[in-house]
């Protein structure tokens, strides 16, 4: 898919479609070392912190991704048309400890433009990101009781927050 790069201040989204209805790719390691991970994501913001874009996303600490999320400096998000939407179920089901599910999604890992951390050929939407800054959720700062649900096994998401390098979209 031929993408171009696209200046943070052009860089049009619909947030909510983007996390809860199409969903992204989150990915980090580094592609030239073949040492990577991708997990399906549909938490997360877009905005500006600190004077920079940032793009946040929470990684629960028994994901396989978490430990790429805490070893790599860097991460992308891809997101995709609608007709990879089994591989993203897929890549948000099945663990990397246990094979290759990047293969059997079907998706193609590429070089990022400016960072470790892979991006996918058949994304229409690439946000590149450096980490700047991350938190643990603290259960008792949950002001709605209805969260803790949401924690049976009190594994409690660590929040990442990356200043957005690139933006790339397919060319239209």
């Amino acid at each position: 898919m031929k993408r171009q790069p696209i200046p943070i201040e052009e860089f049009v989204v619909k947030p909510y479609h983007l996390w809860d209805v199409q969903n992204l790719l989150l990915t980090s390691g580094d592609f030239a070392k073949g040492h990577y991970n991708t997990m399906t994501v549909g938490w997360g913001s877009l905005g500006v912190m600190w004077g920079k874009p940032f793009a946040q996303v929470v990684v629960r600490p028994t994901r396989y991704t978490y430990g790429f999320m805490e070893q790599y400096d860097t991460f992308t998000l891809c997101a995709f048309p609608q007709k990879y939407a089994p591989a993203l179920e897929l890549l948000g089901s099945k663990s990397g400890r246990d094979g290759n599910k990047i293969a059997e999604a079907g998706l193609t890992p590429i070089a990022s433009t400016k960072i470790a951390a892979p991006s996918f050929a058949e994304a229409e939407l690439i946000l590149e990101c450096r980490k700047m800054y991350w938190d643990d959720f603290a259960p008792a700062q949950f002001l709605d009781s209805r969260i803790e649900r949401r924690y049976p096994n009190k594994d409690y998401h660590r929040i990442y927050f990356g200043e957005i390098l690139v933006v790339l979209q397919s060319a239209k």
